[in-house]
């Protein structure tokens, strides 16, 4: 089992601060969301089920946890707090992580919320019942340039915005 506890604390890096929670297993946006967590000081969670190569000196820490199929999920739901930003193409995830109180973005810089998770979701089910009946589905595409420019700007809009909810927090 790795690390417990919320990134940036072994980092030290205040504990209080919003963090950032990649899963990380295919996640294909890593550098870039290590290029805005490191534009604002911010900690990441890098969760998989086996090490991963994690840059030095940028704040990342790298979760390795148990084998199973929702264990890194599990310790993601577990450690993320409101105005927490995570990373996943995981719908399931990121309907658990929104519950949380945390912000979701998806890895093609689609950013969800209570409106969007539900439609998310049941086509989720729909995608994955077709599968089940032996319908070939091509899976996802890959990622573009484009894509990437978008989840750029999206994860810098999500940390901006909860890097001022929580001063705003602090000075009431």
């Amino acid at each position: 089992m790795g690390c417990s506890g919320r990134p940036g604390v072994t980092a030290g890096i205040l504990p209080g601060m919003i963090a950032i929670f990649v899963d990380g297993d295919a996640c294909p946006v890593k550098d870039e969301t290590y290029v805005v967590a490191t534009r604002y000081g911010l900690p990441v969670a890098l969760v998989a089920n086996s090490p991963l190569a994690v840059p030095e000196g940028l704040g990342v820490q790298r979760i390795v946890v148990e084998q199973g199929p929702d264990a890194a999920d599990d310790w993601i739901v577990e450690n993320v707090r409101p105005g927490d930003v995570v990373v996943t193409a995981d719908i399931p995830l990121a309907a658990r992580c929104l519950e949380a109180g945390a912000r979701v973005l998806g890895t093609t810089g689609r950013a969800f919320d209570e409106d969007s998770i539900g439609g998310a979701l049941a086509t989720r089910d729909l995608k994955e019942a077709l599968r089940g009946a032996g319908v070939a589905s091509g899976g996802p595409a890959p990622l573009s340039a484009q894509d990437r420019s978008r989840f750029l700007a999206k994860l810098d809009d999500l940390v901006q915005l909860g890097l001022r909810e929580e001063r705003r927090g602090r000075s009431t």
